[in-house]
């Protein structure tokens, strides 16, 4: 069976409301509002954004629920859920903001335990808490109990009310400690400030993995010289829609790793994570 090309890593491209920071960065990235206005209304439909995928050779795209009106704005668990439903390239992860969700235990049991979503999403920087903190341990026990990996933002970003100081990897050192059997993925890869932090963590624990969604592809060697060596601990991914998948997956090709490692991250390790192999 060949190895699928995965993306760990994929927003909606209509939130429930966008923040104005994030509607400003749209505006940078788009050459007029209606250029953007159109390309929302042509990808908020599921089957559209499939053939995209296949035309820019993906297998599979993890679509990320997002909880945070202080900074991105709100792209709520059941939006992913009828974003994605019937469609099996389309892998929903659900999240939880641990000061708006009353009930954060019942919220991934619904809908990683009944409604067929894959991960969970959580959003340090956005949501402002120290991964680390008690009140979240809860949460991280279901996960591990119901073998759900959790994917957490670490590093910067641009977005106005975000809190950096969140998002620093070094805080995995004692959940993936307390908690050895869940799958934790460090999305960014510390970006910014603390590459050497995330790829620390990989070198200690066995259940950290690193998604390098939002980099620069052609700088990925640098900013983790051992990424080759460690290639069972790194996972593909885009951020899209701030990117173009099909390039991201060309330039990825060309970045020097080995034909196993490339297999490995372009699908190979998230497949795993998953359970699609």
């Amino acid at each position: 069976m060949e190895t699928p090309v995965i993306d760990f890593h994929i927003h909606l491209v209509r939130y429930e409301p966008p923040s104005a920071s994030l509607m400003e960065l749209m505006d940078r990235s788009f050459p007029t509002r209606a250029d953007y206005e159109a390309f929302e209304a042509a990808y908020s439909d599921p089957e559209a954004f499939v053939r995209l995928m296949t035309d820019s050779g993906l297998d599979y795209g993890v679509i990320l629920a997002e909880d945070a009106p202080l900074t991105t704005g709100r792209a709520p668990n059941e939006l992913v859920a009828e974003f994605c439903a019937g469609r099996e390239q389309l892998i929903p992860f659900c999240t939880v903001n641990p000061h708006l969700d009353p009930e954060p235990l019942k919220t991934l049991k619904t809908y990683c335990g009944e409604r067929g979503f894959k991960g969970l999403k959580l959003y340090p920087t956005y949501n402002h808490f120290y991964p680390n903190e008690a009140k979240m341990y809860p949460l991280y026990g279901l996960a591990q109990e119901m073998g759900v990996p959790v994917l957490f933002h670490t590093g910067s970003s641009v977005f106005r009310h975000a809190r950096i100081k969140y998002g620093n990897p070094i805080f995995f050192d004692d959940v993936a400690q307390d908690f050895p059997r869940l799958n934790i993925v460090l999305a960014h890869g510390g970006r910014g400030a603390w590459y050497d932090e995330a790829m620390t963590m990989v070198r200690l624990h066995r259940n950290v993995s690193i998604d390098v969604t939002g980099l620069p592809v052609r700088k990925l060697p640098q900013y983790f010289p051992d990424i080759d060596r460690f290639s069972d601990s790194f996972l593909f991914g885009t951020d899209w829609p701030q990117v173009v998948i099909k390039d991201s997956i060309a330039k990825f090709s060309r970045i020097g790793l080995s034909p196993e490692s490339r297999e490995k991250i372009l699908g190979g390790n998230a497949a795993r994570l998953l359970g699609l192999i």
